[in-house]
């Protein structure tokens, strides 16, 4: 069989039964009517391929996870294993994450994974880390939730760290090279995406930050 074009990506997306585009109507819901279970709720932020999302849901069978990007062709390749494999504790969603609020409810999640995000390193404002987004992951989930950030990117690293201790939050993992980590998590060490193996191939450190919102 041949590759897959983008555009076919695309169209294959929006008929998978684990794909929603922009759902506001699960608002709230994502439990009793996608996962049918009461199992807590991990969200990737911007997932891409929805490596990660589904690194983490195969091992982690007692919980749910939701990849989220706003390229619907991206979520193909997650959402097509996720099918073939049969896994019901997987779900992808494509919405702008500055729109986060207007598909979960308060409440609705438990964890964020931030996986190799765009570093926009002229653009403070838009790192997922910033201020203004993690007021807008607050308000969505529980109290007490639990943010994950694995980047290659020294910057964000630092300027995640900047937030942290100006926010007062509680900081429960700080890590600037995982693979120097002699505990490091199975999770953390063997999921790799295609971005994290290519800046591994470049010598790059890997750099992790688990903290309370």
């Amino acid at each position: 069989m041949g590759k897959v074009g983008k555009l076919q990506k695309f169209a294959e997306v929006t008929v998978f039964e684990n794909c929603y585009e922009r759902a506001v109507e699960l608002k709230g819901k994502w439990k009793s009517d996608v996962f049918q279970n009461d199992n807590p709720i991990t969200v990737e932020m911007a997932c891409g391929k929805g490596e990660y999302t589904i690194g983490l849901a195969e091992r982690f069978p007692d919980r749910n996870f939701i990849g989220i990007d706003v390229k619907g062709n991206r979520l193909w390749k997650g959402a097509k294993y996720a099918l073939e494999h049969n896994m019901t504790n997987v779900a992808f969603h494509r919405l702008m994450i500055g729109n986060i609020e207007e598909y979960f409810d308060k409440g609705e999640i438990d964890e964020f994974w931030i996986t190799f995000p765009d570093p926009q390193h002229a653009k403070k404002r838009k790192r997922l880390t910033n201020p203004m987004f993690l007021s807008r992951y607050r308000n969505i989930s529980k109290d007490g939730a639990i943010m994950n950030l694995k980047s290659d990117s020294t910057r964000f690293y630092e300027f995640t760290k900047e937030v942290i201790a100006e926010q007062e939050l509680t900081l429960l993992e700080d890590c600037d090279d995982i693979y120097a980590w002699d505990d490091i998590p199975e999770h953390l060490a063997n999921i790799q995406t295609f971005y994290e193996k290519m800046w591994l191939e470049q010598g790059k450190k890997i750099k992790f930050l688990r903290y309370v919102l």
